[in-house]
């Protein structure tokens, strides 16, 4: 074997281990938000096992960058490659803990009664859901459209965690007994948010591959383009 195929097959495998670690934060996400939907403590159960899967991946991936920074010395498209996917590798694993956040504030909420019906969340943790896998995909194929399309859905999720927060907001003004409840789901909304950040710093990443430009300070440039 060729030392440039075995290169080539080196990173086809850290871009499995990329998509393996994205498919389980976004199930984590998906079973910590059904976790309160279904009032269900086995699904928050799954979602704490499943974190020690995305630890050992974040290691593995980390591993695997560094060991091929030091031995193949990749150049340009390659070495951009490599290196973003170390950054990748973090926010995946940062999206995992927030969904063990969000498993948190479920064990709280499914004990006691609900506040409202939820509508919004769901919405929110859908729209969330779909970015973390684009984000990634835009990343491996290498797609500047996908990539930028995930940009400009983190106004919609900012826009429907405001929206929770006036909602419950109301409910807390009008009956106070209401207020630790209210305030474990507006936590609910705010680590949407960062989870919907970490999938547009990965998209991010896939522009900067494509293009070698960073764009983390000219993101309203890229959605106008």
């Amino acid at each position: 074997m060729t030392t440039q195929r075995h290169f080539d097959e080196e990173l086809e495998s850290l871009k499995e281990k990329l998509l393996l670690m994205a498919s389980l934060a976004e199930l984590m996400i998906y079973q910590a938000i059904k976790s309160l939907i279904e009032r269900s403590q086995s699904l928050i159960d799954e979602v704490n096992s499943q974190e020690n899967k995305v630890n050992h991946l974040h290691i593995e991936i980390d591993e695997m960058c560094l060991r091929l920074l030091a031995l193949r010395q990749p150049v340009a498209v390659d070495l951009r490659f490599i290196t973003s996917a170390m950054k990748i590798n973090s926010e995946l694993e940062r999206i995992g803990d927030q969904a063990v956040n969000i498993s948190q504030c479920s064990a709280f909420l499914i004990k006691q009664p609900q506040v409202k019906p939820l509508i919004d969340i769901p919405r929110m943790a859908e729209i969330v859901q779909k970015m973390v896998k684009d984000s990634l995909d835009s990343f491996i194929s290498r797609d500047i459209n996908l990539a930028r399309s995930v940009l400009n859905r983190d106004d919609e999720v900012d826009g429907l965690k405001d929206q929770i927060f006036r909602e419950l907001l109301t409910f807390m003004m009008s009956d106070q007994s209401t207020i630790p409840r209210s305030l474990e789901l507006i936590l609910v909304s705010r680590h949407l948010e960062r989870v919907a950040d970490h999938a547009t710093n990965i998209a991010e990443d896939a522009i900067y591959l494509v293009q070698g430009k960073d764009i983390r300070h000219h993101i309203e440039e890229e959605r106008d383009n």
